[in-house]
């Protein structure tokens, strides 16, 4: 997600060091900085009478723009745009000051002198705010569903089902159509998604565990940039470090994710743990990966129940795909729609390994062929969990031998916030 900032500051070495720290910022994009506040206005009402989008997420204030002092000025833009997060600047910091600032509309304070660390917090909680707001105004298709990016999970009703290759699938399929994408192994001790892909990174989800405050460099630091332009945060090496990521840090993870991708997609493997129960609960669209055999179809309805149970997610805020389908089962989507009370993914994904098999082999599973049915068929449903582009980008793709796939749409809504892993039930916090 492109953070969209315009910095009014009115001394030039000032707004030179104010922008170049700006630029550092991950996906950040500072405009060219205004010089005084009836400038800011006038742009701030241009850009808003050709569109809510064109306005920025972000302005920065300086405590010294003039004529209109700095407190009147955030007063003013929070009044007349809404949608704009507005962060100040100021060599003062006394609890004053912040009162004053926060009643007058900011969404936040920086100190000088500026800090990375800080101005990227204070930025980062701005932008998402911004994007909240924008979602409920309703300003278009094209806003992000939730406070920042579209998170789907990916669980498998047992292992062996498929969930790891339909998780970097549908990863490799929303970063080909253009979108900003993360990708996170929360199978804490028996995540494959390193080897799927090829790579070796000493930073995990458990580095992220003990930080209190994630802040843009330091998810940066923690993520490694995959070949295709995904970015992966990958489970740790070592199994036992997987109770090192509680619930909590579990949640702070994926919202800081989710506040800097345009697209989420989190592998929570087959055995749920509080980790991966945060993730299901807070997902836009959850997934759950089975194959149409009596023993698989056991699972999913289990998996589904124990959902309930804990009060993570309703079945019928769950999509099941099935994996390994041919037309001579003898359990048909049907049956298992009716089994497990979900609702079912509008493909099915072909029994055919044989296409998967070098490629899984070689830790080269997005050099899959464009013509293998397997990755038509997860394409496609990238296309209907809305994770491509724009609609039928996915299908374009596909005539051009680039990818195949369709734009349709599904309504995928969120649950109720209900608390994860049932963990209220444990006597645990979140």
């Amino acid at each position: 997600m492109t953070t969209r900032i315009l910095p009014a500051v009115a001394d030039p070495d000032a707004a030179r060091a104010v922008t170049t720290l700006l630029s550092q910022l991950p996906d950040a994009e500072p405009a060219a900085p205004v010089a005084d506040s009836t400038h800011l206005v006038d742009t701030l009402a241009r850009l808003a009478a050709e569109s809510l989008d064109e306005l920025p997420e972000v302005v920065v204030v300086h405590e010294r723009i003039g004529p209109v002092p700095a407190l009147e000025l955030i007063r003013e833009v929070a009044l007349r745009f809404p949608a704009v997060g507005v962060v100040l600047i100021t060599a003062d910091a006394s609890p004053v000051l912040f009162s004053a600032a926060m009643d007058s509309g900011a969404r936040g304070l920086v100190t000088l002198p500026l800090g990375y660390e800080e101005l990227a917090s204070r930025v980062q909680a701005a932008a998402q705010w911004s994007v909240g707001v924008r979602r409920h105004l309703g300003s278009g298709a094209d806003v992000l569903t939730g406070p920042g990016g579209t998170v789907v999970t990916v669980s498998g009703a047992k292992g062996g089902v498929g969930t790891t290759v339909t998780a970097v699938q549908l990863a490799l399929a929303s970063r080909a159509s253009g979108r900003n994408v993360a990708l996170v192994d929360m199978d804490l001790q028996g995540g494959d998604i390193a080897s799927y892909l090829d790579v070796q990174f000493r930073r995990s989800v458990a580095d992220l565990a003990a930080v209190d405050d994630i802040s843009p460099r330091v998810l940066q630091d923690a993520v490694f940039t995959h070949e295709t332009g995904i970015a992966l945060l990958l489970a740790p090496g070592e199994g036992e470090r997987g109770e090192d990521v509680p619930d909590r840090a579990a949640r702070k993870i994926v919202g800081a994710l989710r506040s800097r991708y345009d697209v989420v997609v989190v592998d929570c493997g087959t055995h749920l743990t509080g980790a991966g129960a945060v993730a299901v609960e807070m997902a836009d669209a959850a997934l759950l990966v089975t194959t149409p055999d009596v023993v698989a179809v056991r699972a999913a309805k289990r998996t589904v129940r124990m959902w309930d149970r804990l009060q993570i997610r309703k079945a019928e805020e769950s999509t099941v795909l099935v994996n390994r389908y041919t037309r001579s089962t003898e359990i048909q989507p049907a049956l298992i729609q009716k089994i497990t009370g979900t609702r079912m993914a509008g493909v099915v994904v072909p029994a055919n390994f044989k296409e998967l098999q070098g490629v899984v082999d070689a830790g080269r599973m997005h050099e899959l062929d464009a013509r293998s049915s397997v990755k038509q068929a997860l394409w496609s449903l990238a296309g209907e969990l809305g994770l491509v582009g724009t609609p039928g980008s996915a299908s374009q793709r596909a005539s051009t031998g680039s990818g195949p796939g369709s734009g349709k749409q599904l309504a995928l809504t969120r649950g109720d916030d209900r608390g994860s892993l049932g963990l209220r039930r444990r006597g645990k916090g979140r």
